[in-house]
């Protein structure tokens, strides 16, 4: 939830960080409610992604390990379970539009 939180006040500055921040609890619940696997490195988790059957809630590195790879193989995971996959993105948040289509996401 750590990871949620730091990625999405950084990656969303558009967004008032109190917004992510009293929702920190509510999204630490719902974790459980969803499929998420876990990047891990030096028996630390730098990264993960969560799904809601074929929806991708989200992908989440820790900031210092964005760029190096993990939300790729991340999502090549999830690519790999599923036969389709879809997700929102903030039309201000030009990086995960730019990771995504990078991908082979088509902006609907």
């Amino acid at each position: 939830a750590d990871i949620w939180l730091k990625t999405n006040l950084k990656a969303h500055y558009f967004i008032s960080n109190q917004y992510w921040k009293s929702n920190y609890e509510l999204v630490k619940e719902m974790m459980s409610q969803y499929e998420v696997y876990v990047f891990e490195a030096d028996k630390m988790t730098q990264g993960f992604v969560g799904l809601n059957d074929k929806y991708i809630e989200g992908i989440f590195v820790s900031d210092e390990m964005q760029s190096c790879g993990i939300g790729k193989l991340l999502l090549d995971y999830v690519k790999d379970k599923k036969v389709s996959l879809r997700l929102n993105v903030y039309q201000k948040n030009a990086r995960a539009i730019s990771f995504y289509q990078r991908e082979g996401f088509i902006i609907q």
